[in-house]
């Protein structure tokens, strides 16, 4: 059996803090929570675009995309800013402060009367919103080294759980009313904030705290930063196409289902769900069991190989059989998150992982602000009889060459910069 163990000199091979249970716990559900809000919003949005713009679904995926790549530019930003903001002053601020920013923001979206408004209230959720990097700092604070990968699978899956119950209630609560969904968002948001005020200690003691530079929170200082500390060069490539690959499908996938299927919004919320329940199970379980039996780099080749084979069947497959057969393969494109991710912060100093975590939102931010600008507007020009070729599974296919990219990558990665060698029994 065979785990990424080793660490980079410096780095902490223990956590650095103990809180409880009700702390870790209050993390999974930040994070199902933030999940849900994002899920509620997914079956209302076509719609409330359509209604604010007046214009047929072809053109709402165009605008669904760029209000997904702003974003995800704000996140971009935002991420290594809030991730060194956690090194400075600890965890638990940082992510109650931008949590309760985050609510408002929903609130701001629920009552936007134009897209321009609904552009602003984007751009505040994605500033504010950039969570992920805190949470994953803090988890990384909290968790042994050989643990790491399987923690932030356990993060994974409450994402999936969030995405089980957020596009289902979503698709539920459109039927009340098209803003429903966004206010729900925001109060489950402020509801996290009221329970992290109680159950989130501090993780990051004040001996371990680095003094915040705004030249290293920068995503190209970020970047320059990390690599005083290890060659993870080629391993954040296949972060960011990793993250490319599994961003097409929210991206795309109500376009896709209501063009391909003719399914309504609760058809598309209902198929999410399944989607989401699928990620837990490869989270929890599966990601479980391919870490301890192979590795880390094994699980994240496996995770990306079957994306990329779910994907060639939402490209080529036609019938009832595609989604409940490529539904789960695609999700296991997530898996391979987590295990890259415990690869790289079992290499970095303890004073450095919200900045690590802040580089790898930020090239989620990247990959998410690409994604919703290319691939609907490929499922678009493939969709609406321009070109002579129809082919609304044009943006599942490149992104499963992405994924089989992301494989190759990991293997040369792991090989050529000798990072993390995986001990096999």
């Amino acid at each position: 059996m065979g785990t990424d163990t080793a660490t980079a000199p410096g780095a902490a091979a223990a956590p650095s803090a103990t809180p409880g249970n009700r702390a870790i716990g209050f993390l999974l559900v930040t994070v199902c929570l933030d999940a849900m809000g994002m899920g509620l919003l997914i079956p209302a949005t076509p719609q409330l675009i359509m209604a604010l713009t007046r214009e047929g679904l072809a053109s709402a995926a165009v605008y669904g995309g760029w209000l997904t790549a702003t974003f995800a530019a704000m996140q971009l930003v935002a991420g290594p800013v809030l991730g060194s903001l956690s090194d400075r002053y600890g965890r638990r601020p940082v992510l109650l402060g931008s949590l309760t920013a985050f609510g408002l923001s929903y609130l701001l979206m629920a009552f936007s009367p134009s897209l321009p408004w609904l552009f602003v209230s984007q751009a505040l959720t994605g500033l504010f919103g950039a969570t992920p990097a805190t949470a994953g700092a803090y988890l990384a604070d909290v968790t042994p080294a050989p643990l790491r990968a399987r923690r932030f699978g356990l993060v994974a899956a409450a994402f999936g759980t969030g995405l089980v119950i957020g596009p289902a209630t979503g698709g539920i609560l459109v039927a009340l009313g098209l803003r429903m969904p966004f206010v729900a968002a925001a109060l489950l948001s402020l509801a996290t904030v009221a329970y992290g005020a109680f159950a989130l200690p501090e993780s990051l003691p004040e001996h371990l705290r680095r003094p915040f530079s705004w030249r290293t929170a920068s995503p190209a200082g970020a970047l320059r930063e990390l690599r005083r500390h290890a060659r993870v060069g080629l391993l954040l490539v296949a972060v960011f196409l990793q993250r490319v690959s599994t961003t097409t499908l929210p991206a795309t996938w109500p376009y896709f289902v209501m063009r391909e299927y003719g399914w309504s919004s609760r058809g598309v919320g209902y198929s999410l769900a399944a989607f989401g329940a699928a990620t837990i199970v490869g989270q929890v379980w599966l990601l479980r069991v391919l870490d301890r039996a192979f590795g880390s780099v094994r699980a994240a080749q496996a995770g990306l190989a079957l994306l990329a084979l779910g994907y060639v069947g939402f490209s080529f497959g036609h019938g009832a059989w595609v989604a409940p057969v490529c539904i789960p393969l695609a999700t296991m494109g997530f898996m391979a998150g987590p295990a890259l991710a415990g690869m790289l912060s079992v290499r970095m100093p303890a004073d450095a992982q919200g900045l690590l975590q802040g580089v790898i939102a930020s090239l989620n931010g990247v990959a998410a602000v690409l994604t919703p600008l290319v691939m609907p507007a490929l499922f678009s020009k493939f969709s609406d009889g321009t070109l002579a070729l129809d082919f609304p599974g044009a943006p599942y296919f490149l992104s499963a060459l992405l994924a089989l990219w992301g494989t190759f990558i990991v293997a040369r990665g792991t090989r050529a910069q000798a990072v993390l060698g995986e001990a096999r029994a």
